[in-house]
């Protein structure tokens, strides 16, 4: 049936039409996006999985200029550090040579006040944007990822950048909690403080009850008695150190080889060794400072006898500082706890004479750094005939400090107390004088602390600055790879959509054709009516 109120076959060739019409408006705008899923009415699920992966891409866009900016912070820092590394190996060429007495030691002071200006102009210019990775304690947190997990959360990470303090400023004492605890004992040699550290003054010499030594230039001593029957012909033999004399008996009377053994041990030149004799006892006295002394006596026959007296308890009667054998160091000592830890700001204080010198730790040392600091601090200070020394005990591996005094008689006491500002990692380095013979000697043991402190500050910086270069190239391609898959998911296959265009535009033609000629159906209608 034909009708002119109801063409179907234009109706179908309309809705060919539009279908066609709407399919190219879709494929031209994949061309002039780019995009198959621009926005979310194309394809909503996979639109919102494509804006929070384009979120992360800028989060870690962002996240890469952060470390770029870390990178330029840390590699000035390595500058500074190495460059400060080798300025202080010069110091110490310039030490060595202060060594020699026939130099001019003011020049080479001259020299070395001007390499420390320089070392100091260096940490204090070490900045990028104001930050200054070699002065202060504080450590930099640098914005290193953003982890996503699987419900949806965001958490930031970071890498920690360590500061290394390689400043001369000298820290500030706390006022926190005390380390040093316990009360001491008031006789015997060795007074513990408690918490992290034992003080010991010289052996033999005065103590009191409270944490307060006095100690002084006083020898420490061995008494050595002869007697039994003497045999003409007998050999007595005697080893100090490593050195061994001998005395043949031409009498029987024990005074005589008493006196045969002291001419030999003065005859022996042992350095800080001398021996007097009273009837049949020797006296041997030694000033070593930091050394002990091993002693061993014998004879050939069981006749005559060397019998070594003991050690004197409180220091008062003859054979002070001889134990086991040993004659101990002339040194007062503080030493420090194998198992307790260092935290940042405890301090500690040796008071020598009245005079305060303190190391306030930093983050992450240990009590070598403290024992070393306070060595550095003594050394530095203004005091006439003090000597200091750091040793570790092989078998505790507890740290000490040995202070020796070779001049009058003065007070010795230790403290310590958290909750102090650090010290800087070369503190100390500005006082060094080669001017006498002290501070000559004191440099060249403190250099090599300076020196290693900047060598682990560089080491330390160089590790980081990897890691950050690491963590960039990471970044880098983790964003690569977002945006690929990114791409994956939206982007139009321009290819096929090029293939598909022409295609619509034929078919687009053609419905267009079509609906023409099913428009012009009703006028066939009209010939019926002629």
């Amino acid at each position: 049936m034909s009708s002119i109120l109801t063409n179907t076959s234009a109706m179908v060739a309309l809705q060919t039409l539009k279908a066609v019409n709407m399919n190219l408006e879709g494929v031209q705008s994949e061309i002039s996006t780019g995009k198959s899923i621009a926005s979310a009415k194309d394809n909503s699920a996979i639109w919102a999985i494509s804006k929070v992966m384009e979120s992360d891409v800028k989060g870690f866009e962002a996240i890469s200029e952060s470390l770029s900016l870390g990178e330029s912070t840390v590699a000035v820092a390595l500058n500074a550090s190495e460059t400060t590394t080798d300025l202080l190996v010069d110091i110490k060429e310039k030490i060595v040579a202060a060594q020699e007495e026939n130099v001019n030691r003011q020049s080479i002071q001259t020299d070395i006040d001007a390499l420390v200006n320089q070392i100091q102009s260096v940490t204090g210019a070490a900045q990028f944007n104001g930050l200054n990775l070699v002065s202060g304690t504080d450590d930099v947190n640098i914005l290193s990822s953003l982890d996503r997990a699987p419900d949806g959360t965001v958490t930031d990470s970071d890498i920690t950048i360590e500061r290394q303090d390689l400043t001369t400023a000298a820290g500030v004492f706390g006022t926190g909690a005390s380390l040093t605890g316990g009360a001491p004992v008031a006789a015997g040699d060795a007074a513990v403080v408690g918490g992290n550290l034992t003080i010991q003054a010289g052996a033999g010499q005065n103590e009191d009850a409270t944490s307060t030594r006095e100690f002084s230039n006083a020898a420490n001593t061995a008494e050595l008695t002869v007697g039994g029957t003497i045999v003409i012909g007998e050999q007595f033999n005697l080893q100090i150190g490593d050195t061994t004399v001998s005395f043949t008996a031409a009498s029987t009377a024990t005074a005589d080889i008493a006196s045969g053994l002291t001419a030999a041990i003065n005859a022996a030149g042992i350095e800080d060794v001398t021996a007097t004799v009273a009837a049949s006892v020797i006296t041997i006295s030694a000033t070593s400072q930091f050394d002990d002394l091993t002693i061993n006596a014998s004879e050939t026959s069981a006749a005559g006898t060397l019998v070594l007296a003991s050690e004197g308890g409180d220091g008062t009667t003859a054979g002070g500082g001889f134990t086991g054998g040993v004659i101990e160091a002339r040194a007062s000592e503080i030493t420090f706890s194998g198992t307790n830890a260092v935290n940042e700001g405890d301090g500690y204080r040796v008071t020598v004479g009245g005079v305060n010198f303190d190391y306030v730790a930093s983050a992450g040392e240990t009590f070598e750094d403290v024992a070393r600091g306070l060595k550095i601090a003594i050394d530095s200070g203004t005091l006439a005939n003090i000597e200091t020394n750091v040793v570790q005990d092989a078998t505790t591996g507890e740290w000490t400090l040995q202070i020796d005094n070779a001049g009058t008689a003065l007070t010795l006491a230790a403290d310590g107390a958290a909750g102090g500002e650090a010290t800087g990692g070369l503190a100390g380095i500005d006082q060094i004088d080669v001017t006498t013979d002290e501070g000559v000697e004191a440099a060249l043991a403190n250099i090599e602390t300076f020196i290693s402190s900047s060598i682990d500050a560089a080491a330390d910086f160089g590790s980081a600055q990897g890691r950050l270069e690491t963590q960039a190239t990471f970044i880098s391609n983790l964003t690569d790879s977002l945006k690929a898959g990114i791409g994956s998911l939206v982007d139009a296959d321009l290819e096929a959509a090029s293939a598909r265009l022409q295609a619509l535009q034929v078919q687009q033609q053609l419905a267009t054709q079509s609906l023409s000629i099913a428009n012009q159906a009703p006028q066939s209608i009209l010939s019926l009516f002629r």
